[in-house]
């Protein structure tokens, strides 16, 4: 793979062109890096509670999910509502750290105690907290390849 550089004091904005064949594994991979590069990943989340507005760490996130058109997330200290919606926490999230396992959830793996996989067809997650949840059907095949099972 060849990396050009250009320098030109007329441009206003960067842009990043890719030119092959064909796309591959490789270049997908490339263009999630860099999109998650523009997107900073967010440290801090604004979450609503009680009539008051929190600024909360991601690292306190265990998990957050949707339920009735509303987002939440819950946190070690509580559950709090979201302004954001699902696929923009995914979006704003490391993908190492956060990952979905249904429609409706993301997780975060670093609160994760243990994952059952006692049961058919699905998967039981445990967190450090004593909460639990589970895997949706389709997204087993995912969770075993991001735990590399």
């Amino acid at each position: 793979m060849k990396v050009k550089i250009k320098l030109d004091e007329q441009c206003e904005e960067t842009t990043i062109v890719i030119v092959t064949k064909t796309m591959t594994d490789e270049i997908n991979e490339l263009v999630s890096r860099l999109q998650m590069t523009q997107n900073q990943h967010s440290d801090l989340f604004v979450g609503f509670k009680d009539g008051n507005a929190s600024v909360v760490h991601v690292q306190k996130i265990v998990r957050i999910y949707a339920t009735n058109q509303k987002v939440y997330f819950v946190t070690e200290h509580g559950e709090y509502m979201a302004r954001l919606r699902l696929y923009e926490f995914e979006e704003r999230l490391s993908q190492r750290t956060f990952v979905r396992i249904s429609n409706s959830e993301i997780i975060n793996l670093q609160k994760v105690r243990d994952f059952d996989l006692s049961f058919s067809g699905s998967i039981c997650v445990r967190f450090i907290d004593g909460s639990t949840t589970y895997v949706s059907r389709r997204y087993v095949k995912k969770i075993k390849s991001v735990l590399g099972m």
